[in-house]
């Protein structure tokens, strides 16, 4: 009785799996919107397209422009040169928008957890200065650095770096636990 059940049940899975390879092929699923999808009103300029229509939460801003058109930075590059291993240090990297529309830094995103970023949320409006900060954790990582922060913006994405080499701590800097459970 068993083997009769076992053998119905594999029987059903059988001509379901074949019922849903089966499946007419004129049938259309829904494709989902993609930026390249995204319908425009048609009395909106293409220009204008990524300003009319209302953003969905979390969306990225559509590049319209070349950051390099717009987004004029005072430097790109930092090198911290040779740092004791240890305490945190920080750098800014300020621009300027020489665009023409306010620019919008949507994210800025280091190339590791070792390096935070912290940048200006409010539009930068033409003309202005906005500024991102980047601090690298040295504690625990004596060697080279070169790490990267990617900036995006609605105007593009724009790589800023820093560069330095931390010297590791001497031993004796280290404090001896006295408490610790493992002895010597």
């Amino acid at each position: 009785m068993k083997k009769i059940v076992l053998l119905l049940t594999t029987c059903a899975f059988v001509q379901f799996a074949n019922a849903q390879e089966n499946k007419p092929a004129n049938v259309t699923r829904p494709q989902p919107v993609t930026p390249a999808t995204k319908p425009v009103r048609a009395d909106v300029k293409p220009a204008d397209a990524a300003r009319t229509l209302p953003a969905a939460a979390g969306a990225q801003p559509t590049p319209t422009q070349n950051p390099d058109l717009s987004m004029k930075f005072m430097k790109e590059e930092h090198n911290f040169g040779t740092i004791p291993e240890g305490p945190a240090v920080t750098t800014d990297f300020e621009f300027k928008n020489i665009g023409k529309e306010p620019i919008v830094l949507s994210n800025v995103q280091a190339s590791c957890g070792c390096t935070t970023p912290h940048w200006t949320k409010e539009p930068v409006l033409p003309g202005k200065t906005g500024k991102i900060s980047a601090t690298y954790n040295t504690q625990g990582r004596p060697g080279p650095i070169m790490k990267t922060i990617t900036v995006t913006s609605n105007v593009g994405t724009k790589v800023v770096k820093i560069t330095g080499n931390v010297e590791k701590a001497p031993e004796s800097s280290v404090p001896a636990n006295e408490n610790s459970m493992m002895k010597h």
